[in-house]
């Protein structure tokens, strides 16, 4: 989406469209607003801090195959969901852009699984490298077209970029083994191959990260991609892709196909489907990867996943209040409460519940700040969009309904339509839609409960288990309740997990398979058994 480029591709005409009353130019640099009626001020501080003055060369707007920029014959617009401001107009790919591009990442793959270990490597490190000098640019992209505050996406920014960074090294201890038979005269040998193509389909709260995720395992394995990126946050992917493209990763190996809420599921379908493509991996909600197992189903395809959550947090009479609402701050309020780990679900232990739900009132509201991602001191930002605030109302109004009270906020934000207030309700049931439907934003709803059996059966009471976190300072306490919580995640006396070193991902319907790790790269190898014999 560079100024040159946009002149070669009719990219200028496309971002020049008038969107929601704000006409984009591009020029040298970055998007400004068109001269014409003034926006509105959130809108004119949103748009001007979110995208002025970036690097061109990382803002495109057409899909990414075969190392290629590629137009499509429709567009779509990306909002700003802080201001509603258009950011531009890409590529909607459809049926046909999504099968070109699985022809073109199994073309690249014959000759990428051949490519050796180390040369790899050196690839992923070379990308890694241009992340972390384009990283303030990076960051301002992820916060104009999710919204989130600026500094957790300059950290979302070194956590993808570290994925390539760890990958880049995994990808040259990718090591077999040699298994003496009975039999003298045979050797039993085991291989790890490239799966081969992988369809790779992200979410749009993390639109960095979870491609970097997936893809530096996949492309470490000697693995090509096809990247669906939510439509959403399509510029993070494409963004992406320049940097790949600059690194020296082949055509064909890096490939993203945005496309627009219309015709996304008909691009997921085509991409999970097609003969060519060996592998999924998806992180989204559960009801969307249930129907891409259902496609993966009909051609035996490999399949990762990491689909929704409601984690629980435990406070235990034994734990320290200060350590816990630190906790609790951190694990529910990262992105505005739009994390598949947030903590969805309260449990305070009776002898300490009022003095916690006092001290984490009090936190939030010294805290947590509401405003444009981009303007300092911003600790929440705008939700994605109205259907997500509708839902955390709708959680709010419920619960009250059936004699919840609200400690603090429970109302949408005066700044507009996507931002809501940050949300702490006391005297929560378990018959209320917020303690068994995941919420995905700024709502914490405390449970009262007196035994650590009672906390363990409401924490275990849910069809989901990606995370759960619980604070005590009783060591055998914390033995076992890590043990018996049904998650594949836990934190004990901490609210942030995540870290590329350990394995990321869920059980029972939160998902299938692990990301990140010494055993994410495991899930784009197969396994090749060879015997040798006559020796």
């Amino acid at each position: 989406m560079a100024t040159c480029f946009w002149l070669r591709s009719c990219g200028a005409r496309r971002l020049g469209s008038t969107f929601r009353g704000c006409r984009l130019h591009p020029r040298a640099g970055g998007l400004v607003p068109a001269p014409g009626p003034a926006p509105g001020p959130a809108q004119l501080r949103g748009y001007a801090g979110g995208l002025a003055g970036l690097s061109a060369a990382l803002l495109r707007t057409d899909s990414f195959v075969g190392g290629r920029w590629l137009p499509a014959a429709a567009t779509f617009p990306v909002q700003d969901p802080a201001s509603g401001a258009a950011l531009g107009m890409v590529a909607d790919c459809g049926v046909s852009e999504a099968r070109a591009a699985v022809r073109a990442a199994y073309e690249a793959f014959c000759s990428w699984r051949e490519v050796s270990a180390k040369e790899r490597s050196s690839l992923l490190r070379k990308w890694y490298n241009l992340m972390i000098q384009n990283k303030d640019d990076l960051a301002r992209i992820i916060t104009a077209e999710s919204g989130k505050p600026l500094k957790e996406a300059h950290g979302e920014i070194f956590y993808s970029a570290f994925f390539l960074e760890w990958f880049s090294e995994e990808a040259r201890r990718v090591y077999g083994d040699i298994i003496y038979t009975p039999a003298k005269d045979k050797r039993a040998l085991v291989l790890k191959q490239p799966v081969g193509v992988a369809a790779v389909i992200t979410p749009w709260n993390f639109p960095s990260a979870m491609i970097t995720r997936k893809v530096g395992a996949a492309v470490a394995a000697g693995c090509t991609v096809v990247v669906k990126p939510a439509e959403d946050t399509p510029f993070s992917a494409l963004a992406l892709a320049e940097l790949a493209s600059q690194a020296g990763i082949p055509p064909g190996v890096y490939n993203v196909i945005p496309c627009s809420r219309k015709n996304a599921k008909e691009v997921g379908e085509a991409i999970c489907t097609d003969p060519l493509v060996s592998k999924i991996s998806f992180t989204g909600s559960t009801t969307t990867g249930k129907i891409l197992l259902h496609h993966a189903a009909n051609s035996v395809k490999r399949v990762s996943m990491e689909l929704g959550g409601l984690a629980p947090f435990i406070v235990f009479d034994s734990a320290n209040v200060d350590q816990a609402v630190a906790g609790a701050l951190a694990s529910k309020f990262r992105n505005t409460g739009q994390t598949c780990v947030c903590s969805n679900r309260f449990l305070v232990q009776r002898g300490i519940h009022d003095a916690f739900v006092k001290a984490f009132a009090e936190a939030m509201e010294k805290n947590l700040h509401v405003g444009n991602g981009f303007e300092e001191g911003t600790t929440q930002g705008p939700l994605i969009n109205e259907k997500a605030v509708e839902k955390v109302e709708k959680h709010v109004n419920d619960a009250v309904s059936k004699g919840a009270t609200i400690v603090t906020g429970g109302k949408r934000h005066h700044l507009g339509k996507n931002f809501f207030e940050p949300t702490l309700l006391s005297n929560v049931t378990q018959d209320m839609l917020c303690t068994h439907e995941e919420t995905f934003g700024p709502l914490a709803p405390v449970i009262k409960f007196d035994t650590e059996e009672e906390a363990i059966a409401i924490a275990n009471a849910t069809d989901v288990g990606l995370a759960g976190y619980f604070y005590s300072q009783d060591p055998a306490q914390i033995w076992r309740v890590a043990e018996q919580l049904e998650v594949g995640m836990v934190g004990i006396n901490e609210g942030l997990i995540s870290s590329v070193e350990c394995p990321f991902g869920g059980v029972k319907q939160s998902g299938l398979g692990r990301e990140g790790s010494k055993y994410g790269i495991d899930e784009y190898l197969e396994l090749k058994y060879v015997c040798y014999g006559g020796l």
